[in-house]
């Protein structure tokens, strides 16, 4: 199984369009450190076959950036794009639109998740004139898995966390889910987490059990969104564990035998700037941070 981290940023990606602050100007001043929203593609022992878990506004431009997601040789179009959603969030799902050229285009997500893109953004009546669209589940992990490009996925429950334009729709806990990415050819397993309000009993099993684990970067400390006057909650109040803290994820990482990476990073994160000091925290936990292109082999 090999997995490309497309994009790494949380919502409006770093710089953010609308935004001055020091992450965003040393973004601006040096590109390299320029990060686009989250995503990654799953490749499995057939090079031709891959799926994308979440599809943010910049998934085009992600395709193309790598050759192994361009349509093959001779080969007119990509047949079919493959989709798993962690959420409904429009940072992981816009992109589903620029997708609308593929032949096929099919979305494993939860209930919840796909109800939401089927009722509140209709995606199937704005989607369907222009490609096939076909939704699949996404089953819990412990359950039988779907099987996408030979790769065995499922989801674990997360947090009953809607999207703003779902804000009334009803509790369940699968509104956000960790990928669970199983290789039965390899016995690998990569979990990818970039949104986590809890770290719960279940997530911790999953994680403990993993090769590699993807988890949520947004914010360093629990306090960065008051701080900053970018929100009126706390990071946890805004469904996001925060990396260092009594209650960060950091040194539950530290413990796990996976290999733990942070992705969905803020564009206030001290870690989107490359020469920060929390870069060395992390080391000392033996923690990375994830780049947009990272390759990982399991």
């Amino acid at each position: 199984m090999r997995l490309l981290t497309l994009g790494t940023a949380a919502g409006g990606g770093v710089p953010q369009w609308n935004c001055a602050c020091p992450g965003c100007s040393g973004a601006r001043a040096h590109p390299a450190r320029r990060r686009s929203h989250d995503s990654l593609a799953v490749l499995g022992h057939d090079p031709s076959s891959w799926f994308l878990v979440n599809a943010g506004p910049d998934i085009t431009d992600h395709l193309e950036a790598h050759a192994e997601l361009r349509p093959g040789a001779g080969g007119e179009r990509t047949p079919v794009v493959r989709v798993l959603l962690t959420d409904a969030e429009l940072d992981h799902t816009l992109g589903l639109l620029r997708l609308r050229e593929a032949r096929h285009v099919e979305i494993y997500a939860t209930a919840p998740v796909r109800q939401a893109l089927r009722e509140r953004l209709a995606l199937d009546t704005v989607l369907t004139p222009y490609t096939t669209l076909t939704w699949r589940d996404l089953p819990p992990a412990g359950r039988t898995p779907a099987v996408v490009a030979g790769i065995e996925v499922s989801a674990v429950p997360l947090s009953t966390k809607r999207p703003r334009y779902a804000a009334d729709a009803k509790e369940d806990d699968t509104w956000v889910v960790a990928a669970r990415l199983h290789d039965p050819v390899s016995g690998t397993t990569a979990l990818y987490a970039p949104a986590l309000a809890a770290w719960t009993e279940h997530f911790a099993k999953e994680a403990t059990g993993a090769d590699c684990v993807f988890v949520d970067g947004t914010f360093w400390d629990d306090e960065e969104p008051r701080r900053l006057g970018i929100s009126a909650r706390s990071s946890t109040g805004m469904g996001h564990l925060p990396v260092d803290g009594p209650d960060g994820t950091a040194e539950r990482l530290a413990r796990l035998p996976a290999r733990c990476i942070y992705t969905h990073l803020n564009n206030t994160n001290p870690l989107v700037d490359p020469f920060a000091p929390q870069h060395g925290v992390l080391v000392e936990r033996g923690l990375e941070v994830a780049q947009d292109g990272m390759v990982i082999e399991l």
